[in-house]
């Protein structure tokens, strides 16, 4: 399914109009070159070409559309016309060279150069006779004829080439298009995965379900966070335990070379730099994309709602703008049966493993986006944004707010939620509550992780109660008749009432008793409640002592017992109740409480 949907998206996007937009045809890609090499028609080197734009590390260089590369592991296989420097010009890499004098395998490493040059060169001259008398490619194979290496080791270029083995290729002084380009290469015979295609069984290809040659080796999946620079692969077989009747790698799972051609294309497109389709979600490298061409604004859609971005006053507008559209109609009827996927990859090895796959209908994606959001809505301060994004919800439960301490599967688990409206994981209740545990503190992001987690939860279990129980509001509720949600409200009024007694704390019983108060209430409130008769007396504001001593003892009716210990579900209630009640303190300044906001 996974393949086929990728298959699709490659078939819609190869029509594209727009060239800029459209993907490459079947043996070609876009590669990033950042040199040229200009020659004359007799071979020599004109000048190089530094396509690369940018400063420093943010380089990069431009796109070209060449003939598709080879599949490579440890052994020598050169691309059509271009490839890096120890390629096109038998020049060592520094870093490897260095390498190699340091492990005593100088010779090893020298004579794999000259390996890959002839293999370079090989490539070429194997191109059929009429490619091979086209003055573009009998430049090249002429200035690959007379040391290379010497008439580029002149160039001004050259010291950057020595030392950070770029990819090079090829173009003609007089021309434009690279000589990879020209129609005589173009549209010769040689295919470049030629070596990966088993002709000699045809077989029914698994996506398409056309009978023809297997690709043996798939292109490398490229892109995906924490994964080997250099690819890797979904569809894999190089063991004997993964092999089956005798079958060597792709006859395992048959699938043609224009659909792996067509599948690797465009998950490559989708988790390439700067895509538009792409976001991390924790450890997950996740991209989605819609079925037709015609809901390609759900794509925008679903980036401004989970993705990263720059300027959240646009998001917040992209965001009502999907609202808008649900409540409409626009995804109503045929509008909102076309289909939209997600998938997440993350690293294995030189493997890529899937971390979930979902695909819905339009309808069900917006409905869901919207639920999400609904969900996590809570009382905030004037400088939150209205949405937050996954990204900020997972920093905000993580181990000092690194995205490299977020838990590995937590971010799949959430967005699978997500995009099925079923109850969140519990390891993100658990996450939420620890992390505001660990450092007694309560943010906006915490407490709204805290509120969507319990809520999904108490809506699933509702459908099997006879008796349904209430969600928790957004806003401070004082009718909520929860032990563990009215504790965390008396938590934060004994803390009030500390802080007006005492103005200009560098810590509050906060800072000493809300582990202990949210987990096993009864070992600590009875002296809590002792300190508080003594930050009552020293209140200079005596009506005020009055309000807060009742707003105490209304909280406390509601209490049979202080229990002994608070399961998980209730130490999330705790802490919406604290962060509820310090937000309504927040949010009724008088003569008495200054008007602050609790920052994240």
């Amino acid at each position: 399914m996974i393949l086929q949907a990728l298959h699709d998206y490659y078939q819609r996007k190869s029509l594209d109009p727009d060239p800029a937009r459209r993907l490459p045809a079947f043996g070609l890609e876009e590669k990033e070159i950042a040199f040229v090499l200009e020659l004359t028609r007799d071979g020599q080197l004109a000048g190089i070409k530094d396509t690369r734009t940018g400063v420093g590390k943010q380089k990069s260089a431009t796109r070209f559309l060449v003939t598709k590369g080879a599949k490579r592991s440890s052994g020598v296989a050169a691309n059509l016309l271009w490839d890096n420097a120890e390629y096109v010009l038998g020049a060592p890499d520094g870093k490897k060279l260095e390498t190699a004098h340091r492990n005593g395998k100088s010779e090893e490493y020298e004579r794999r150069l000259v390996e890959m040059h002839a293999a370079f060169r090989a490539r070429i001259s194997a191109l059929p006779p009429s490619a091979l008398q086209d003055e573009g490619v009998a430049a090249v194979l002429a200035f690959l004829d007379h040391e290379p290496l010497a008439s580029v080791a002149t160039d001004s270029a050259w010291p950057e080439i020595a030392a950070t083995n770029p990819t090079l290729t090829f173009r003609l002084s007089t021309d434009i298009d690279l000589v990879a380009q020209r129609p005589a290469v173009s549209t010769a015979s040689a295919d470049p995965a030629d070596a990966e295609i088993d002709d000699s069984t045809s077989r029914p290809c698994l996506v398409t379900g056309d009978i023809g040659p297997t690709a043996q080796l798939h292109t490398a999946i490229k892109g995906v966070w924490g994964a080997q620079t250099s690819g890797a692969n979904i569809v894999s077989f190089n063991l004997d335990a993964f092999r089956s009747f005798g079958k060597e790698q792709g006859a395992n799972a048959p699938v043609g070379s224009a659909a792996a051609f067509a599948y690797t294309t465009a998950l490559n497109h989708l988790l390439e730099k700067g895509s538009r389709q792409r976001m991390q979600v924790g450890d997950a490298s996740t991209v989605f994309w819609s079925q037709r061409k015609d809901d390609a604004d759900m794509e925008d859609w679903f980036a401004e709602a989970f993705g990263q971005h720059d300027d959240p006053d646009a998001r917040t507008d992209r965001i009502r703008t999907l609202f808008d559209a649900i409540q409409s109609g626009r995804f109503d009827g045929a509008r909102g049966e076309g289909r939209f996927f997600v998938l997440g990859l993350a690293p294995n090895a030189a493997r890529i493993a899937v971390r979930f796959w979902h695909t819905a209908s339009l309808a069900d994606i917006a409905v869901n986006i919207r639920r999400w959001f609904d969900d996590l809505r809570i009382v905030r301060g004037p400088n939150d944004p209205e949405y937050p994004s996954l990204f900020r919800l997972l920093t905000a439960i993580a181990l000092q707010n690194k995205a490299d301490n977020i838990p590995p599967r937590l971010g799949g688990d959430i967005m699978r939620a997500i995009l099925t409206g079923s109850p969140f994981p519990a390891t993100w209740l658990n996450a939420a509550v620890q992390r505001s545990r660990a450092e007694q503190k309560v943010t906006w992001l915490r407490a709204a992780a805290i509120r969507a987690c319990l809520n999904r939860s108490i809506r699933d279990a509702n459908l099997r109660r006879t008796t349904p129980e209430e969600e928790i509001a957004e806003v401070l509720d004082k009718t909520n008749p929860s032990p563990a949600y009215r504790l965390g409200r008396l938590f934060a009024v004994l803390e009030k009432i500390q802080e007006e007694a005492s103005p200009g704390l560098n810590a509050t019983i906060r800072d000493r008793y809300y582990g202990a108060a949210s987990s096993t209430p009864v070992a600590v409130f009875t002296t809590l409640l002792r300190l508080k008769n003594h930050h009552l007396a020293k209140l200079p504001n005596r009506g005020r002592a009055v309000n807060l001593e009742k707003l105490t003892g209304e909280i406390i009716d509601g209490i049979d017992e202080f229990p002994r210990h608070l399961a998980l579900p209730d130490q999330g209630r705790f802490a919406v109740g604290y962060y509820h009640q310090r937000q309504a303190f927040f949010a009724v300044p008088d003569s008495d409480t200054p008007n602050h906001t609790d920052g994240n």
